[in-house]
């Protein structure tokens, strides 16, 4: 029996989750859980699960949850602390680490130097601060295991030793996109798209900030620095493939001229079972897939030019340091301002960019440089879109 903490249980990433659990309730127990202020989200999964211990992003989201749950012997908390706090608990065996954004950083170290298990489903913690994160992965002697679809079917297509291994005999990894919503519109039509068009994902079922991300190929750019990071490779060694049919999840080639790759239909649920039961694999109500049904699948080169993110992300691994972080909260800022109606959708990449360009990149040692570099970031990226200088 595997003890979950997971992080960011109301977002798609937790309801997967959670969905495994159910399914193997001889398997997997839920330790605690957390949220941000999704209080009826959280009420029904204390009534279905009876975590130990529940966080919540604030007192007040906190003391309503407390008040739809009396009678159910749960702790309830909140803040930054508690978070932390239930990564590390004794009775937690797996972290699933699935708070979006740059705030689930600490609490996934947290985990790690508690030496649990973590399921990494919060790409935001290796884009900001990569090489501190696994130099902690290494230290703890902790099991890795990536959740986000591409890095797991990286990872089911390498050898089954430890990541890095075996590198010398792999030629290039392919990381597949499905190019999202606006894969074929010119610049023009996606000057006017909205938020609500955004946000409709053809293959996947995501939340507002993922959604966007793949809108605009940041998310495939934040899920390249990832892969080097994870994988000990350079974005020279990472070819980005738009796949629109998301069946190949991502693949990889060896220097004898194999390609290996992971196939699925898309469905969350196959990646969490897969690293919750690793190396085992267990029942996840996915159908099966069905090539004949499928019939083709298409591949086509990322357009730069109308998804400038993706390179923008190359660029900041390349000039490592505090770039990624830089890039990373640019980014967060942007996305909320658009969501907002404040910039367009284009101007997503325009805030990035110039972000990148204006910010002070230094070396990054410790993690108080890279809070420091995201919230000088942030303060660019708000005072521009303020003054509408990102033009």
């Amino acid at each position: 029996m595997q003890g979950i903490c997971l992080l960011g249980a109301t977002g798609s990433i937790g309801q997967s989750t959670l969905d495994i659990i159910a399914l193997h309730p001889d398997k997997f127990t839920l330790i605690s859980a957390s949220a941000n202020e999704s209080v009826d989200k959280m009420a029904d999964i204390c009534r279905r699960f009876t975590p130990q211990r529940v966080v919540m992003g604030s007192e007040k989201a906190r003391d309503e949850l407390a008040q739809q749950c009396q009678g159910l012997a749960i702790s309830f908390e909140w803040g930054e602390g508690a978070l932390e706090s239930i990564a590390a608990d004794s009775a937690v065996d797996q972290v699933m680490a699935a708070i979006m954004g740059f705030a689930g950083l600490k609490p996934t170290l947290a985990g790690i130097r508690a030496g649990k298990r973590t399921l990494l489903a919060n790409k935001e913690s290796l884009v900001t601060a990569g090489k501190l994160f696994m130099d902690e992965v290494a230290r703890h002697h902790v099991t890795l295991l990536p959740i986000d679809s591409e890095h797991n079917a990286i990872y089911q297509s390498l050898p089954q030793t430890s990541l890095g291994a075996h590198k010398q005999d792999v030629s290039k990894i392919i990381l597949t996109a499905s190019g999202g919503p606006f894969r074929t519109w010119s610049l023009e039509e996606m000057s006017s798209v909205t938020p609500a068009q955004a946000c409709k994902h053809p293959n996947w079922s995501m939340g507002q900030k993922i959604s966007i991300d793949s809108a605009t190929l940041m998310n495939k750019g934040l899920e390249l620095i990832e892969a080097c990071w994870l994988f000990d490779v350079t974005p020279s060694e990472v070819d980005v493939v738009v796949h629109p049919e998301s069946i190949i999840h991502s693949m990889v080639s060896y220097r004898d001229g194999s390609v290996l790759a992971q196939m699925g239909n898309p469905d969350m649920k196959i990646p969490i079972a897969y690293g919750m039961s690793w190396p085992n694999r267990v029942e996840t109500s996915v159908a099966p897939l069905s090539l004949i049904d499928i019939a083709r699948l298409n591949f086509e080169s990322p357009d730069l030019v109308r998804f400038p993110n993706l390179k923008l992300a190359a660029d900041a691994w390349f000039a490592g340091g505090s770039a990624m972080a830089v890039l990373n909260a640019a980014n967060e800022v942007a996305v909320a301002a658009f969501l907002n109606r404040q910039i367009g959708f284009l101007d997503i990449a325009r805030v990035n960019e110039k972000v990148l360009m204006a910010a002070d990149i230094v070396a990054v040692n410790a993690l108080e440089e890279v809070f420091e570099a995201d919230e000088s970031a942030r303060r660019l990226a708000l005072g521009m879109i303020s003054r509408g200088d990102f033009l």
